[in-house]
């Protein structure tokens, strides 16, 4: 069986890390994995699944395609305005609020799953 497909893939999550200038701890947080857990991804110890990379371009407007087949445009089309304000505005917080402001957008998805 080849494993470059799982390999690209843990490539390309990275990639889209970086190009978002998210932190895995930031990134991670998102789409609520441990840190510990993208890293694995991150240097090809981890597999990625179905789940994994649906959460990833749900959360990040990633295209699907570019994702798993490395085809294609890395965003699904161009960012949302608001996306891109808010991580424009929340890399300008400083760490200790980017961690509150992560705590409560969980929060607030805990209350919106109950619904």
């Amino acid at each position: 069986m080849n494993n470059i497909p799982t390999v690209s893939v843990n490539r390309r999550i990275k990639q889209i890390r970086q190009e978002l200038r998210l932190s895995q701890v930031q990134f991670s947080r998102v789409i609520s994995l441990s840190s510990g857990y993208l890293a694995g991804v991150e240097v090809e110890k981890r597999k990625v699944n179905d789940r994994l990379v649906k959460l990833i371009c749900s959360s990040f407007n990633v295209n699907e395609r570019w994702l798993k087949e490395g085809e294609g445009e890395m965003f699904s089309k161009g960012p949302d305005e608001n996306f891109t304000k808010l991580v424009s505005l929340f890399k300008e917080l400083d760490p200790k609020f980017q961690a509150y402001i992560l705590k409560e957008i969980n929060l607030l998805l805990d209350i919106q799953d109950r619904k």
